[in-house]
């Protein structure tokens, strides 16, 4: 076959492939587990710390800033919504404010509301979890603070989930819980995909590459068929880049050579498919593109520091006792 008919087959492969934000965000299963919510007036800032999680911050009312490390504060307005990853941060009625626990503040109310003198601004807030122990996989490729202004363009979509999530929570009515849930599901993606398109210029990320014809291209082709034996140069006809271009181009918009994502989102399906208990390591290895299970073993190990089995076993019994 030659290089064009190969790089043709490839091209129409992709073609009708899942996106890689759906597919990953599906792999880790990543749910809104927790909502939050603020009613304050007045002076306040409440201090959060950063763990291994994802969490947005949405305002419905009012205003209030956004302070993290080695940042300028950030202004928010009701409408806006920011993405967060492993940072810890605070948020404020003033940026000049000394912030307390607001974790500590939420535990003391024994719910999942606190208010402070008054409804003159309100916000929501969600924490976003993954079933398994891949989160690292996405959170390692997202910038620590992503922000969708309610003027920006594709926001429209976020502003109607906003209120339909502000209607819901005063409702209180039966299903209330759930369909929070699902709503804060949906805001979650608006919001990756509003963040994706004011950032093309500008996010050299994983994000900014997805929306990147070329990038885009070659990334939607390995998620479709991960089991394929890839190469740098099969990547690159995908894209329509030279080798070269193309592999300082990948590497310098997602942090890390193209081989070493494929093998980094090979390991985290095989460890999601392994943690179920009912696949074996070999017909795993095949399915991720492992030509021996020897060979997956110890790259599995490198990766995770176990075996794969004990790996699968481990998480058996993480979820048997949650």
């Amino acid at each position: 076959m030659t290089d064009a008919e190969e790089s043709s087959k490839l091209s129409r492969s992709s073609s009708s492939a899942p996106d890689p934000l759906s597919n990953v965000l599906d792999v880790l299963g990543a749910r809104v587990a927790r909502m939050t919510r603020i009613e304050a007036a007045g002076d306040w800032a409440l201090d959060f710390p950063g763990v291994d999680r994802l969490k947005f911050v949405a305002l419905l009312r009012g205003g209030a800033w956004m302070l993290l490390p080695g940042r300028a504060p950030q202004s928010m307005q009701a409408g806006d919504v920011c993405l967060i990853g492993f940072t810890g941060y605070a948020v404020a009625s003033d940026p000049a404010l000394t912030p307390v626990d607001g974790q500590r503040l939420y535990e003391e109310a024994g719910c999942d509301v606190v208010r402070i003198g008054g409804e003159e601004t309100v916000g929501i807030g969600g924490t976003v979890t993954f079933a398994g122990p891949n989160a690292e996989f996405l959170l390692d490729m997202l910038p620590d603070f992503m922000i969708v202004s309610r003027r920006a363009s594709g926001s429209g979509a976020i502003s109607t989930i906003l209120s339909l999530l502000s209607e819901e929570i005063e409702r209180e009515s039966i299903g209330s819980g759930i369909v929070s849930a699902r709503l804060a599901d949906v805001l979650l993606i608006e919001t990756f995909r509003a963040y994706v398109g004011q950032a093309e210029v500008a996010e050299p990320g994983w994000l900014g590459a997805l929306l990147d014809p070329r990038m885009g291209r070659a990334l939607r082709a390995l998620h479709a068929d991960v089991a394929h034996p890839w190469t740098v140069a099969d990547l690159a006809r995908v894209a329509g880049m030279s080798r070269a271009a193309f592999s300082a181009d990948f590497t310098r918009r997602i942090g890390r050579p193209p081989l070493s994502y494929l093998r980094a989102w090979r390991l985290a399906l095989a460890r999601k498919a392994l943690s179920g208990g009912e696949a074996s390591v070999a017909d795993v290895a095949d399915m991720v593109g492992y030509r021996s299970p020897g060979a997956f073993a110890q790259a599995f190990r490198r990766a995770f520091g176990t075996s794969p089995r004990d790996d699968a076993t481990l998480a058996a019994q993480g979820a048997t006792l949650s």
